[in-house]
């Protein structure tokens, strides 16, 4: 896996230490998120600038309403150890393809800032020998770790982003999947009286997801609590979303609220509307383009230039899990 280092880190002043950001973890998260992304339909431009145009989401953007709550003991730094300058959190906190809330990224936020995450629940069932209902503190029992990230979107753009949470593998074993469980089912809350976008018939909701389980126990799958040392905000998935870095942000589900183990592949919300773009692996290739675009390139938030997408996001120790699969078919 080629290593990524803190200066690539897509937005934030605040980095701070796994213990400082466990202590702060409790009160944040039960009380307050980049954007994992989903497609959607931009004109040619929005996914292929030239180079040396101005993205359109820019360092000067200000911060959304709604403040996380900080780490308690954080002190804020505007660049890493080598001095590089980090891009700011507000472009990873105002750039979000939560469709939930809204098909457009940059009303999202607002939207978001009345939905409710306390209390939560997330129920884990299906083929397992004990089903059990999780609440936000049972999460946070479990060691929460620093894991840094690249998201890469299917629209053609991509992040860095320091995650905090667990892997999903020390939750299913939990629940003690079954012999005959071979995938994992991922369903996202429903609430269209909290959530504008859901009142729309566009989308078949509740958004649904899915992973083969030997994805899903993979150690780079987790489910995320925070990011930059603070509880996830509403706009990207709080209070526990999905993070699955080799593959394409729209599978990356948010606020989720059912996790099922089942034996057949479940139909997840792009594959049903839009099967010939979007399939169940969307594994981040960029060899295979879009029906619509390239994906050879992609423009990291903050910056003007394009630059090369990696197999699998770089990260190479997924590739065994795919051995004798057609890549042409990875979408």
């Amino acid at each position: 896996m080629k290593q990524i280092d803190r200066s690539e880190i897509t937005p934030e002043h605040l980095y701070l230490s796994r213990r400082k950001f466990i202590r702060g973890m409790g009160a944040a998260l039960i009380g307050a998120a980049a954007a994992a992304c989903a497609p959607t339909d931009f004109p040619q431009d929005e996914l292929e600038p030239t180079e040396g145009q101005t993205p359109p989401v820019s360092e000067s953007l200000s911060e959304p309403s709604g403040e996380s709550t900080p780490v308690v003991g954080g002190t804020q730094k505007k660049t890493d150890e080598q001095g590089n300058p980090l891009t700011k959190e507000a472009a990873i906190n105002s750039y979000n393809n939560y469709y939930e809330f809204s098909f457009e990224k940059d009303r999202v936020a607002g939207l978001a800032r009345f939905f409710k995450t306390d209390p939560w629940s997330l129920e884990v069932g299906g083929l397992v020998g004990k089903p059990r209902t999780f609440d936000i503190s049972d999460l946070l029992k479990f060691t929460q770790q620093e894991r840094i990230y690249r998201m890469r979107c299917v629209e053609g753009w991509s992040m860095v982003i320091p995650w905090m949470g667990f892997p999903l593998a020390e939750l299913l074993r939990e629940v003690e999947p079954t012999a005959e469980a071979r995938f994992v089912r991922f369903e996202t809350v429903y609430r269209p009286e909290e959530m504008p976008g859901q009142r729309s018939n566009e989308i078949p909701w509740p958004y649904v997801e899915g992973l083969r389980l030997d994805e899903a126990m993979h150690d780079l799958t987790i489910l995320a609590t925070g990011l930059y040392g603070k509880a996830l905000r509403p706009q990207t998935g709080a209070p526990v979303r999905l993070v699955v870095p080799w593959k394409y942000g729209f599978k990356s589900i948010k606020s989720v609220v059912r996790i099922d183990l089942v034996s057949e592949m479940p139909v997840s919300t792009w594959m049903a509307l839009a099967p010939r773009e979007y399939g169940f692996y969307a594994n981040v290739n960029p060899n295979v383009p879009h029906p619509r675009w390239s994906q050879a390139t992609e423009r990291r938030i903050g910056e003007t230039k394009r630059r090369p997408t990696l197999l699998f996001n770089g990260y190479d120790e997924v590739a065994g899990l795919y051995e004798g699969m057609d890549l042409a078919k990875w979408y």
